[in-house]
């Protein structure tokens, strides 16, 4: 069905790990999708022949209701839009380019070629691997590339999210097109790309370099990649959806840019134009006229966020540093207020425990916030350090000297805030000390 009907960017990858499927009894058409519990999310259009997509959606949404299921369809091209099986909501473009003149994208452009040398000079080079050394689990480059990715993942600020940007590289690994950067020997970049067989064309799906791999690497995959595709004599590319463009409503950029600590949105995009698509292709979330967009967008989150983006927020947050690090400190100046006006008779065993206090305070804020600003380990252990101590000390007071003497849900409220706060702060910081600090 791929090979024939695979027009969708994403199509390819709904073949990986998490996907259910329904196959439909009319025609020669199956429908990939994620259930959250609440919705079948589905990953692009449905894999069926252009004229039959309205009816196999119409069926599709049919069994949904009987599964008591909503429908959206996430990352859709204009060939579904214009099927007009719902409401189309436009959540940003994909680049695409031809292959075949990408030699003429570099001659009119010199910044890209300049980024191209840079990695060059730095000694990185491009090559194409073999699928076999790819896939098999024992190999070195297989066992190298498993570390990339898991380096990457890991400085990541949000918690892996699934769906269609899980990555998955090594499944069906015949089919794919694989490029590893290397330099002196280390993998410092990959570049895995998916084919998008009824457009003749790829999709670069994984797009990965190292935190210390010198400027231009990812340029240089990309280059490596387009003459590799050129060569195979495709005649399209892309790099996918970059989300919450210019092309979206204004409410959708507004989310963007609140949550640019958590996903740089616009980074993602200025790295994408940067390459010089020929054209941008509009991506959309379809939903059924009876579901409004904000339910849809919704489901489409959860099925990001694997199921539940309450675990997932939890997940995310005990990972830091970055924001949440920075939020930390934010939060610390409130609460030093606080101490500073609590009446020490009442809130505290000693007088000089709440000076010991106000002053640990504002030390962690400074310490945590030029951490936001740059991670450094030997910071995030002594910051881990003291604030564990701080959780330990501020426990012992509450149960020897605090509830004893709570008056009301108002004071109970206060002592469990401050007991659970610096415990909270001191896990997400071991977490994120774990995950980033070097090995």
């Amino acid at each position: 069905m791929l090979r024939r009907h695979g027009f969708n960017a994403t199509s390819f990858q709904t073949l990986e790990q998490g996907f259910r499927y329904w196959f439909d009894a009319g025609d020669e058409a199956c429908v990939a999708y994620a259930d959250t519990g609440a919705a079948w999310v589905v990953a692009g259009a449905p894999i069926a022949a252009t004229e039959q997509l309205a009816a196999v959606s119409a069926r599709f949404q049919a069994a949904a209701a009987v599964a008591r299921r909503r429908v959206c369809y996430f990352a859709v091209e204009e060939r579904m839009v214009a099927a007009k099986v719902g409401p189309a909501l436009a959540i940003g473009a994909q680049p695409v380019w031809d292959p075949s003149a990408w030699a003429d994208t570099l001659r009119g452009s010199a910044s890209l070629r300049e980024q191209i040398r840079r990695a060059r000079a730095k000694g990185v080079t491009a090559r194409v691997a073999t699928a076999a050394e790819v896939a098999d689990p024992d190999s070195p480059t297989r066992r190298a590339v498993e570390a990339l990715i898991a380096r990457w993942l890991a400085a990541k600020p949000m918690a892996p999210m699934g769906f269609l940007v899980d990555v998955q590289p090594f499944a069906f690994a015949d089919e794919r097109r694989y490029l590893l950067a290397e330099r002196d020997g280390r993998l410092v970049g990959f570049l895995a790309a998916v084919p998008v067989y009824a457009r003749d064309g790829w999709l670069f799906e994984d797009l990965l370099r190292d935190h210390d791999a010198p400027n231009g690497t990812s340029e240089l995959l990309v280059d490596a990649a387009m003459r590799d595709a050129a060569g195979r004599g495709s005649a399209y590319v892309t790099l996918g959806l970059a989300p919450l463009g210019s092309t979206v409503h204004p409410r959708l950029r507004a989310l963007g840019a609140l949550s640019s600590g958590l996903y740089d949105f616009a980074g993602l995009h200025r790295f994408k134009s940067k390459l010089k698509p020929h054209r941008w292709e509009p991506i959309h979330l379809v939903h059924p006229a009876g579901t409004p967009a904000a339910l849809a967008l919704l489901d489409a989150l959860t099925a990001f966020a694997r199921g539940s983006l309450g675990r997932y927020g939890l997940r995310s947050l005990l990972r830091g540093p970055a924001v949440v690090v920075r939020a930390l400190a934010l939060l610390l100046a409130p609460w030093t207020a606080l101490l500073l006006l609590a009446d020490p008779a009442r809130w505290f065993l000693r007088a000089p425990i709440q000076g010991a206090s106000i002053g640990l305070n504002l030390a962690l804020g400074v310490g945590l916030w030029s951490l936001s600003r740059r991670w450094r380990p030997a910071l995030a252990t002594v910051l881990a350090l003291a604030v564990s101590l701080d959780a330990a000390l501020t426990l012992a007071h509450a149960a020897a000297f605090n509830l004893p003497r709570v008056r009301g849900a108002g004071d109970g409220l206060l002592v469990l805030v401050a007991c659970l706060a610096p415990a909270l702060a001191s896990a997400i910081l071991w977490s994120a000390r774990a995950r980033l600090s070097p090995r």
